[in-house]
């Protein structure tokens, strides 16, 4: 099946709220659908900053996530809770698959390498990205519809670096497999939708601001993960985040990231396990290498 016949079967399985695989399973997504769409929420650009300093993370948020117990969180606090970090080949539902079916109990977020101006970028068109292809496997795509004003406002302001925005969609189904084959049954993860900087943009019409990118990554991936720890997710998907098109070197989006989770950051004991998905084709693999420079070890 073409990619666009990929989509436009996923228009009729939001239109009639189920779908039967090619195993005759009939499986409904009515509920879990209208459910990831009233849950879906668009931040401001400056409304994640503050949760980058002050406490650690799992300071901020353990006391809010009902879904494990009192002693649960006290020996994480003890423990220090150390957070798993990986580098792997995979794509990036591939990855959120394996980390459902590792835990019953964490919610599972990944990352959307989002456009800023057009909801799943050209998803409809049946373009190839990490945004279309994360659309084609779920249900993403109406949550975004939902947060029209996330879109309008960077339209509107034409900055290459776009903003700090972000768009949170919980527990949005998972329907696809690799192949783009219909399964069952049904997992769900939550979705952070944020746009990197558009690197290359920058270089050519703001030549003069180009060496800001690497701190605007760094406050971005925060706001990224601020999202995630104040939605409860414990486990997450992130990847090489705008070195597509948008021309971001790998190397400091990896330390961006790496800023916030080791060391001294403020999400160092956030998360239980974090997993930087890095589908990388090329011969040379720079993505893949820069984050497994990045966090090796």
């Amino acid at each position: 099946m073409e990619l666009k016949q990929v989509a436009a079967q996923n228009q009729r399985v939001v239109a009639a709220g189920r779908y039967e695989t090619e195993q005759g399973d009939q499986v409904e997504v009515a509920s879990l659908l209208a459910a990831a769409v009233a849950g879906t929420r668009r931040y401001e650009a400056a409304e994640l900053l503050p949760q980058l300093t002050g406490p650690t993370c799992l300071e901020r948020t353990a006391d809010d996530d009902s879904t494990r117990d009192d002693s649960t969180r006290d020996e994480e606090r003890s423990a220090g809770a150390k957070t798993t970090i990986e580098v792997t080949g995979e794509d990036t539902v591939t990855a959120a698959r394996r980390l459902v079916a590792a835990s019953a109990v964490d919610r599972v977020a990944v990352l959307n390498f989002a456009s800023a101006r057009h909801p799943g970028g050209g998803y409809l068109n049946g373009a190839r990205a990490q945004e279309e292809d994360l659309c084609r496997k779920t249900l993403l795509y109406p949550c975004l519809i939902a947060a029209s004003g996330y879109y309008a406002a960077h339209e509107s302001a034409r900055d290459p670096f776009y903003s700090h925005r972000s768009i949170y969609s919980p527990g949005v189904p998972v329907i696809r497999d690799q192949r783009d084959r219909l399964t069952a049954p049904v997992v769900t993860v939550d979705v952070i939708t944020c746009a990197a900087p558009n690197a290359g943009a920058v270089r050519r019409v703001r030549p003069d601001l180009a060496e800001r990118i690497p701190q605007v990554l760094v406050e971005r991936a925060g706001v990224v993960l601020a999202a995630a720890a104040r939605h409860g997710a414990r486990r997450l998907v992130l990847g090489a985040w705008g070195c597509g098109v948008f021309r971001n070197d790998p190397r400091q989006v990896a330390a961006a990231f790496r800023t916030h989770l080791v060391a001294d950051g403020a999400f160092r004991a956030a998360f239980t396990h974090v997993t930087f998905a890095v589908l990388d084709r090329s011969a040379q693999q720079p993505n893949l290498r820069a984050f497994r420079e990045a966090f090796a070890g």
